[in-house]
């Protein structure tokens, strides 16, 4: 059996500065109480705008989050995003949320 590798630098796809300051700002949205940010970053990112460089698996990681916290409209993005991803892009992105949330109630706590 063959591994695929994950494209981009260490698994992750580079940003442009533009898109690093799109991600900051949706963050920063995000811990002002916003979960639509989170939901808006998953867009931002699966369709390669506001700068951001498309990276499905971060996009779904992000739609993922939103989900998790009662976002409807990102579960149903996450599924879509699901669909042009491999099983193995998907367990990654599992893994990133996960290991997000676990930083973010670090942070909560």
């Amino acid at each position: 059996m063959a591994l695929k590798a994950i494209d981009g630098g260490a698994g992750r796809i580079e940003q442009s500065d533009r898109g690093l300051v799109t991600i900051a700002e949706y963050l920063a949205n995000y811990h002002s109480g916003s979960v639509d940010a989170l939901y808006d970053l998953g867009v931002a990112l699966s369709t390669g705008s506001h700068g951001c460089t498309a990276d499905m698996i971060e996009a779904h990681k992000w739609f993922n989050i939103a989900a998790s916290l009662g976002h409807t409209e990102a579960a149903w993005a996450r599924a879509d995003v699901a669909d042009e991803m491999t099983l193995r892009e998907i367990h990654e992105a599992q893994r990133r949320a996960r290991s997000w949330l676990i930083q973010d109630q670090r942070k909560v706590a």
